[in-house]
């Protein structure tokens, strides 16, 4: 490997351990400037919707490939100033993160597994080339915007407070290439749920639109997945559906729906009763972090065989034809675990449409509602555990 020396690395811009200090923004630095205007809400619920209504404040860090990080803000949550150039909005050099907080039946708040999205949000900012940051200083400035804004953490179990950081180039620079200036935010928003779950949700599949490919970054949080997602959501609304459920390869992989993971509970062809989901291994789908719970919730059960193993949508078929699949769900952040009622397949092959009632919402094992009611349940404190559990003193 070639070795490229200190001197050569400063005259190419990069920053010298003399000018950047820290490796990582540090809560330590912490400017807080308190807003003096507070966001009304509806009473309702479920009028909240998702992603509609915002907190007070949000954190603002910048970050300079000469200087490293500034010091971090949490300011009056407020429009950011880009020039017309920065690449975000050019390249697409944009990522981001998603995960909540609870207020608990014991009045203690809580925000789930929050160092599996910021490890994640790293591991996308290196794919992305955008600068490292530390887990626990993100969580601690995470913590105190929570703190800043604990009076708009809905006081149910029917909402909860979405948490979105962010990371984006700032460069006012057309070129193509690394950018020099990035910015680091992050902001609340108080959300109720995410689908109308007594129906079931219904998915789209249709193999020629595809989400993401081998050697791609479909495993990646970056917002350049989500744009041309937005296209097939509309024609799934169309056909009077919920989301897509994305195909990959000349096999018809199963792999996600919508921007969620997705589960099957069935009789396979060994007829064993298993759990199987898509391996994250082939960096087609996002590893999602209420996915992995769901894996990591189920062993411990240990009601079924659990695999992280590819299907087909012919074995899908085949297997609802005979009456294998019990369940079949999504799971993530803003959904928790959704039930699957009914899947819209576009057979090319035989160039027909055909719709698969899958018996989610009638099964005996009710296996989908067992998972939703348990995550509630560590969420909102009525079951402890502490591993998963994150927090926020006040």
């Amino acid at each position: 490997m070639q070795k490229v020396s200190l001197a050569l690395l400063k005259r190419r811009g990069f920053p010298s351990t003399s000018r950047c200090t820290h490796s990582s923004f540090q809560y330590a630095n912490l400017v807080v400037e308190r807003n003096t205007k507070k966001q009304r809400l509806p009473s309702d619920p479920d009028k909240l919707g998702f992603g509609r209504y915002f907190s007070n404040h949000m954190i603002d860090i910048d970050w300079d490939v000469k200087e490293g990080w500034f010091p971090p803000k949490i300011r009056p949550f407020q429009n950011f100033s880009i020039h017309p150039a920065a690449k975000a909005l050019h390249y697409a050099q944009q990522i981001f993160e998603g995960l909540k907080a609870y207020y608990g039946v014991d009045g203690k708040i809580r925000v789930f597994r929050p160092e599996l999205n910021m490890e994640r949000m790293r591991r996308t900012a290196r794919r992305a080339t955008l600068p490292d940051f530390n887990t626990r200083e993100a969580l601690l400035l995470i913590d105190e915007l929570i703190r800043v804004d604990a009076d708009m953490v809905p006081k149910t179990d029917q909402a909860s407070l979405y948490i979105r950081p962010m990371m984006f180039a700032t460069d006012q620079n057309l070129g193509i290439g690394e950018s020099s200036q990035v910015k680091w935010a992050c902001f609340t928003a108080i959300t109720g749920s995410y689908f109308n779950y007594d129906r079931g949700i219904r998915l789209l599949a249709d193999p020629e639109m595809v989400r993401s490919w081998k050697g791609g970054v479909g495993q990646y949080k970056m917002g350049c997945n989500y744009a041309p997602t937005i296209f097939v959501g509309k024609m799934a609304a169309m056909h009077g559906c919920d989301q897509a459920m994305w195909l990959s390869g000349e096999d018809r992989l199963v792999t996600e729906a919508g921007a969620m993971n997705l589960f099957m509970l069935w009789t396979n062809e060994e007829n064993e009763l298993e759990l199987i989901t898509p391996p994250t291994d082939s960096g087609l789908l996002l590893p999602g972090i209420t996915r992995q719970t769901v894996l990591e919730l189920a062993r411990e059960w240990d009601l079924m065989k659990v695999s992280e193993t590819n299907f087909t949508m012919s074995q899908l078929v085949r297997a609802v034809r005979e009456k294998r699949v019990h369940e079949f769900f999504v799971s993530g952040t803003a959904a928790n675990v959704g039930p699957v009622s009914e899947i819209l397949y576009c057979d090319k092959e035989r160039e027909i449409m055909e719709k698969l009632h899958i018996p989610t919402m009638s099964s005996n094992m009710q296996f989908h509602k067992r998972l939703h009611s348990t995550l509630s349940d560590i969420h909102y404190g009525r079951i402890e555990k502490k591993e998963w559990q994150r927090i926020v003193e006040l």
